[in-house]
Order: C-alpha cells, then sequence, then structure tokens
C-alpha cells in the first residue's frame, strides 16, 4: 500500500489489532443469524510525510451508510464543547448575519444549533442519512453528500464561500485525504477560516490509546502530518490548540495560503518543537504500541475473566466504537461481559459487532446492580460516573482500561 497522502510505499507498521468488522456497524436482533464482514485492522507509519494511516480495506460508503448510528447530541460534555466553540469564534473572527458558516460532517446538528442561534446564516454537508435528518429537524440545511472538491466547486459556483469552517473529528475520516482538504481551499472565501478538531497521536501514543483505532479512522494525525498534507493543499496553518476532547486533540486553525492574511501564531512553532523533540519525525516513537496494547488486551481479560470465576457480574457503559476495537482486539464474548448500556436510541436493541454483545436501556443497571461497570468512553469518563454515580449505592464500582486499569 502507497501513503494516501504522498504516495510513498508504506513499509514500517505501527499496530495490527487483527481484524473486525467496522465499528459502527451495529446488528440487529434480526441479523444476528447473518455472517459480518470482518476486516483486517492493520496501521502504517510513512517514513516521508509522518501520516499514520489504517490500511485500506472498507470503503467510506460502506461505514458511513444511512443507518449511521453516531450522534453527537447523546454526549451532553460534547455539546458544551461545541457550544463553547461557537461563542469563541464567533466573537474572534467577528462572525454575523453577514457571514456564512459551514461545518463539514455536520451530523446531527449538534454545532450549528448554536450557530443559527446566533442568527449567523450556516449550513451543513453530512453524508449519512440518519444524522442529517436529525438535523434537518432542528431546521438546519443539510447538504447530503461526502465532501471534496466536487462538492465545493458547486457551492464556490453557487456563490456560497464561507467565512467559517468547522470539520470537527471529521479530518482522520476521509480516505482521500487531498481531495478532502483542497475542498477547503476552495470554499473558503479570501479572508475565510477554517478550523479542524482531531485527535493528536502524540497523546494516542504516549496514553496507550489504541482503542481509538478503527476502521473508520483513516488516519492519524500530528501537526506535522498535518502541515504538510494542508500545504501541499493551498491551505496555511496559522494557529493551534491543544484542547482535552478525546483524550487531548488538537483544533488546528487555517487559512488559505494564496490570500489569507492571518499571521502565523507562535503556538504552532512551539506544538511543532514539542513534536521534533518527542521524535514524531522518526520512525522510533511508532515502535513498541503493538506491545502497549497488548499488555491492556491481557488485563481487560483477566479482569473479566477473574470477575467470572469469582461469580461478580459485569456490565459495560457506552456502546461507542472504542468498546468495539477493545473486545474485538480481546476476543471479548457475552459469557464474560453480559451487555452494554447505551444513552442512544438508534443503538438500543441492536449488538456490538463482532462480539456480538447486547445493548441495553440504561434500566437494566438498576435491574441487574452489576459489581463491576466498564467504562468504554474514557474520554467521557466523568460525564459517566456523574450519571451512573447511584451504582455505588449497592457497592458498584467502575473500571477504566485507557490508558491504564483502574478501579473507582
Amino acid at each position: 500500500m502507497r501513503c494516501r497522502h504522498c504516495s510513498t510505499e508504506l513499509t514500517h507498521t505501527f499496530i495490527d489489532l487483527g481484524s473486525s468488522p467496522p465499528s459502527n456497524a451495529y446488528i440487529t436482533k434480526d441479523a444476528l443469524q447473518e455472517a459480518e464482514r470482518w476486516y483486517p485492522l492493520k496501521v502504517m507509519a510513512c517514513d516521508r510525510c509522518w501520516l499514520v494511516q489504517t490500511e485500506d480495506f472498507v470503503k467510506a460508503d460502506e461505514m458511513f451508510a444511512n443507518d449511521y448510528a453516531y450522534f453527537s447530541s447523546y454526549s451532553t460534555s460534547w455539546l458544551k464543547h461545541a457550544k463553547s466553540y461557537v461563542e469563541q469564534v464567533s466573537s474572534k473572527f467577528n462572525l454575523n448575519s453577514e457571514s456564512t458558516v459551514v461545518e463539514i460532517a455536520a451530523n446531527d446538528g449538534y454545532l450549528l444549533q448554536y450557530v443559527k442561534d446566533k442568527k449567523i446564516p450556516c449550513y451543513g454537508i453530512e453524508p449519512t442519512h440518519s444524522t442529517a435528518q436529525a438535523a434537518r429537524e432542528k431546521s438546519i440545511e443539510i447538504i447530503e453528500d461526502f465532501f471534496g472538491v466536487e462538492i465545493a466547486s458547486g457551492l464556490e459556483k453557487q456563490g456560497r464561500q464561507a467565512n467559517l469552517m468547522v470539520a470537527n473529528n471529521v479530518l482522520a475520516h476521509v480516505p482521500d485525504i487531498n481531495d478532502f482538504v483542497k475542498g477547503f481551499s476552495i470554499l473558503l472565501k479570501p479572508n475565510g477560516v477554517a478550523t479542524f478538531e482531531f485527535p493528536h497521536v502524540l497523546n494516542l501514543i504516549n496514553n496507550n490509546q489504541f482503542d481509538t483505532i478503527y476502521h473508520e479512522h483513516y488516519s492519524y494525525l500530528s501537526l506535522t502530518a498535518v502541515r504538510n498534507i494542508f500545504e501541499f493543499n493551498g491551505l496555511t496553518v496559522f494557529n493551534v490548540e491543544q484542547i482535552p476532547t478525546h483524550g487531548g486533540s488538537l483544533r488546528i486553525y487555517a487559512q488559505r495560503s494564496d490570500l489569507g492574511s492571518h499571521k502565523v501564531n507562535t503556538n504552532v512553532v512551539n506544538l511543532q518543537r514539542k513534536e521534533d523533540q518527542a521524535g514524531i519525525s522518526s520512525i522510533d516513537i511508532y515502535q513498541g504500541f503493538q506491545e502497549k496494547a497488548e499488555d491492556i488486551k491481557v488485563n481487560f481479560l483477566s479482569f473479566l475473566i477473574k470477575a467470572k470465576k469469582n461469580g461478580l457480574s459485569v456490565a459495560g457503559y457506552g456502546a461507542a466504537a472504542k468498546g468495539n476495537t477493545l473486545m474485538n482486539f480481546s476476543g471479548v464474548r457475552p459469557d464474560l461481559l453480559a451487555y452494554v448500556v447505551d444513552k442512544s436510541s438508534a443503538k438500543q436493541g441492536k449488538y456490538m459487532p463482532g462480539s456480538r454483545v447486547p445493548i441495553v436501556y440504561e434500566i437494566q443497571l438498576k435491574k441487574d446492580q452489576p459489581n463491576y461497570v466498564v467504562i468504554f468512553p474514557w474520554n467521557i469518563k466523568n460525564e459517566v460516573i456523574e450519571q451512573l454515580n447511584y451504582i455505588k449505592e449497592w457497592g458498584g464500582k467502575f473500571v477504566i482500561f485507557i490508558p491504564s486499569m483502574q478501579v473507582i
């Protein structure tokens, strides 16, 4: 396989997680008798542009289908994050009724609803019908398609260029990253700004976050790699912020290379220096990650087996992609983990892909009173612990396995 950005032959394996179904391919009860499609889940590091990336086995339209089950609005902490972002950028870039905001991968309107509340014209681009329809129910205009040069060019010809383009946690989800990024340089107004948020691969490495690896994430990004990709496609990074979401993310501010007027902030220089010192442009940093993941796998299985032997019950919380990666890499089945609770009605009553662990309503926890609840979306653990704090009434405890095992 060649690098999806610079076409260099990929020879360095970052991690091999075996094989699994796409992490959001939740199974209905009627489909339990049918076979699932499993694909290799292997990640490579490019030694030229330093983009970390999955091997290509699954097409985007298969993973982001009409019944896509991830709805951003089910996380209260994510809604707070989105509202805070809108407050910040609308002030920073003087957005008003004469401006246009465009969100790529607008999902269910979790962010644009706050833009709309400020009377700032906006629209979203979202390929999955289920989430696009949810956004439309909030009276948000959605173009239901995958974003890239073709869509951007058509909108530019219609005079629908943007003062601000937002791309939260989508840059990692695109197979043709050059076509995707090039679209921003087309759809931005001359002095427009684009912001991108994505998990920082340096945190992934340092904090053993291998469960953030799944087929929907084609790329794992550093400032180094993003600057290379953006410069190639007509964008310049002029600022970067380190934010706590998803275990430690970057928020990148970019502008058109030809007409942008913002000066490069010292934040960019400082973070670039930090990555250089960590060795992000050296293959050594990408070696040894496999062993760290296997240690967590052993700890997870050992905990579940010990609990079963001792007659202790274990449930999970959060039917998230993270949990699917951890469970399928570990070979967990319902005999070791009875069920997973989730708030999303799009997931309830279905089964986790691969493991086929049932997804149930929260009331099941109160009924069964399990001894342990494993929190799979560790990035919102505080939100989950606050929500489920009542398990302590019967002596229940929370367990987290990333970056290391912790019983709370």
